[in-house]
């Protein structure tokens, strides 16, 4: 249907073009013209109404998971969001991109973050608070339509999983890092969902869409758990949310939930796990105190020492390097960069001089980037080697994206 549309615009315009070859005639009598007046699309009116859809589809699915513990209406919310924010409004506004917009407002006074890009960034993060992770379940598009094609969750390790999960964090942490140095919003120039809703685009990056949508019809969303760094900081604010999904009050231990769960965010019961000594928890917990601080500095350290190198994403940086090796050997042909550098008068002291006040930026951030790395790994590798007895299957609110898939399982549940 688009490609239909578009070729019927394409055609209009030939048309209209066409038309204007030939001048109006010029009347002796003093007849004027009318001004031709065209109808604007109503773009406040669609932001309107993607607000309001935002809304309302979070409280189904926070009303579902919370209250009717069902899974249908999550279901078709999915549904909805892939056919609306998907494929009819092409993937923006998007929650995950508006971190890079927010970043940049936080540490940019000349920038003013739009009204609507602030709300997809924080409305999530408020239903989040309250109800835990209801925005991955379906509203988001990326994630509804991951769980749409999902047929069969196979489960990856544990550890495996941990390592994959340090990725979303990663990418976080560097989106954050390039919007604040105003280089690039790298969330929206890799997003592998973006080209399929658009139906068009970057060809590598469909590749990599279709990729990870052939991969999520055999385990659960592995972009929202691997990849997407809005689904890592949602996880944060899920683990303190005040009215958590709860599958039963009476859990019988049937490993039902457990299998069904396509993240895999229901922790097992480890009833007969034999508990280590008070003395071996304290060494743990000193060990953990000395290796943690130990591992932000060496991230901090790393990531300062390739300040310079990631500085070349920002644009000026890559000039001044054009600059210099055009004034060491100077070049016949200039390339647009230049051309536009020398025709605006601009000079090496000046471009110098910028360069020095960016790469002065990536440092400092760079060190902040890499502390956050090292936190991360560090608290990931403390996580896999602590366990806590349990009696009965958990769910954990950091992992849950509310997907309801639970609930058709246990039989607990179905008895309500």
């Amino acid at each position: 249907m688009q490609k239909i549309l578009s070729i019927l615009t394409l055609l209009l315009l030939a048309a209209t073009a066409q038309a204007q070859r030939f001048p109006k005639p010029d009347f002796e009598s003093g007849y004027q013209y009318p001004q031709l007046q065209y109808a604007v699309p109503n773009e406040t009116l669609w932001v309107t109404v993607d607000l309001i859809l935002l809304v309302a589809l979070m409280s189904i699915v926070a009303y579902s998971v919370i209250k009717r513990k069902t899974r249908k209406p999550v279901f078709w919310v999915s549904v909805i969001s892939v056919a609306y924010f998907g494929f009819f409004r092409n993937g923006c506004v998007c929650s995950i991109g508006a971190i890079q917009n927010v970043a940049l407002a936080l540490v940019d006074n000349s920038y003013t973050i739009p009204l609507v890009v602030f709300l997809f960034f924080i409305l999530p993060i408020i239903f989040t608070l309250l109800f835990g992770r209801v925005f991955c379940a379906g509203v988001c598009p990326l994630g509804a339509l991951q769980e749409i094609v999902n047929v069969k969750s196979y489960r990856i390790s544990r550890s495996v999983a941990a390592v994959l999960g340090i990725i979303p964090w990663v990418y976080l942490i560097f989106a954050v890092l390039y919007a604040a140095t105003r280089s690039s919003f790298i969330i929206c120039r890799f997003d592998p969902f973006i080209g399929i809703f658009r139906l068009g685009g970057d060809i590598g990056m469909i590749i990599f869409g279709v990729l990870l949508l052939i991969a999520a019809v055999f385990t659960g969303r592995p972009f929202c758990r691997f990849i997407c760094p809005y689904g890592a900081l949602l996880s944060l604010f899920s683990r303190v949310s005040i009215w958590k999904i709860k599958m039963t009050l009476a859990c019988i231990n049937c490993e039902l939930c457990h299998n069904a769960c396509p993240v895999d965010a229901i922790k097992p019961a480890y009833e007969n796990k034999v508990k280590e000594s008070r003395l071996q928890g304290v060494k743990r917990i000193l060990l953990y105190l000395i290796v943690l601080p130990v591992m932000c500095v060496i991230g901090a350290l790393i990531m300062r020492t390739m300040s310079d190198a990631l500085s070349t994403a920002h644009r000026d940086v890559r000039l001044y390097e054009q600059v210099l090796q055009n004034e060491k050997a100077p070049q016949n042909v200039l390339s647009v960069d230049l051309e536009a550098f020398y025709g605006q008068g601009g000079t090496v002291a000046e471009i110098t001089e910028r360069v020095e006040k960016i790469q002065s930026d990536f440092k400092t951030y760079s060190t902040i980037a890499g502390t956050l790395m090292g936190l991360v790994i560090g608290l990931t590798l403390i996580g896999l080697s602590v366990k806590r007895t349990r009696k009965t299957y958990e769910i954990d609110d950091a992992r849950c994206v509310n997907c309801a898939k639970c609930f058709n399982y246990c039989p607990q549940n179905r008895k309500v």
